[in-house]
């Protein structure tokens, strides 16, 4: 058997190829309940103090919001930042299958 595609070298490459374009269709169907979630639910919370410098606005917007953000059920972590400009971001990941909702 081994010495068909040792005799018909071109038959062997067609062989593989038609093996290779087989497994590619096969990974598109695959449904994506097959792969699990890798990242984790993320959301972010955006906040504006026009004016305000990245000291007041942390003082005044960002202390109280993640008091009130931390506790939440399925909450991983939180990071914030805040800059010069008046905007500040609050991220709070959750543990993989919390609905973020």
């Amino acid at each position: 058997m081994f010495s068909k595609f040792i005799r018909r070298p071109v038959f062997a490459i067609v062989i593989s190829i038609v093996i290779l374009l087989m497994g590619g269709l096969a990974i598109l169907q695959l449904p994506t309940s097959q792969f699990p979630d890798i990242s984790p639910p993320l959301v972010m919370v955006s906040a504006s103090y026009p004016g305000a410098s990245a000291k007041v606005l942390t003082e005044s917007v960002l202390i109280p919001l993640e008091q009130a953000v931390n506790g939440v059920p399925g909450m991983k972590y939180m990071t914030s930042n805040a800059v010069s400009a008046g905007e500040a971001n609050i991220q709070i990941v959750f543990n993989l299958g919390t609905n973020p909702d």
